[in-house]
Parts: C-alpha cells; structure tokens; sequence
C-alpha cells in the first residue's frame, strides 16, 4: 500500500510564517490568516478522484506553463483550476522541494505583507 503522502504535505505547508491547517469541505485547507492557500486532495474523496493531489494557489500563467511542461505531474483541479490553481500528484515519485516552491508562491498570493517579510527572511 502506497504511503500516506498527507504528513509531509502538512509539514511543508505549516513550514512558512503563521500557516495553519483547518479541515474543510472533508479534507484539510492550509491557511495564512485563514485564507487558503493549499489543499489536500486524499484519493478516496470526491476531490481527489481515486488519486492522491494537493492543490496549490497559482497564477494561471504558471498553471497552463506546467500543464503543458508535465501533464503526467501536474493538472487543473475542479472548482478552482479557473482561477489558475494548479494541481500536483502525489502518487508517483514527488519533488518535494518543488512542491515547496509551489507552496510559498501561494503563500506570496495570499499573506500580508508583513508575514511576507518573514518569509524572506527565514
């Protein structure tokens, strides 16, 4: 059985400044001021669809860029790949410092300002 992906997922997202975690909509959310910022996406949910993802705040920009660079990686999540999430897969192997950059780009999108300079900083 494959490894539950969700432990290190949540170790990376509560990494930056003042991140939480809330369960949400059956699954859970990571937040800075309570607004999200990422999503787990367990593959027994309807958000996941029988495969293990989480989904990032993005540009749409760089969603359609990685899209089309790695479909076999990355994907538009349902409800909100049209405002440029970006969705990634867990099950095959995970480039976790990736997943880390993608992580602090949402952040970026969705801290004040003041959290975003201790972001720089650490």
């Amino acid at each position: 059985m494959p490894r539950n992906p969700l432990p290190r997922v949540r170790k990376l997202a509560l990494s930056l400044p003042e991140a939480h975690e809330v369960e949400a909509w059956g699954t859970s959310t990571f937040r800075v001021k309570n607004k999200v910022f990422a999503m787990y996406a367990h593959a027994n949910t309807h958000h996941g669809a029988g495969r293990n993802a989480v989904w990032c705040k993005a540009k749409p920009i760089n969603q359609s860029l990685m899209i089309g660079a790695a479909p076999d990686r990355f994907f538009s999540p349902p409800y909100v790949g049209p405002g440029g999430w970006i969705g990634v897969w867990l099950d095959g192997e995970v480039d976790w410092e990736g997943l880390l950059d993608l992580f602090r780009d949402g952040y970026r999108m969705t801290a004040p300002k003041k959290l975003l300079a201790k972001l720089e900083d650490d």
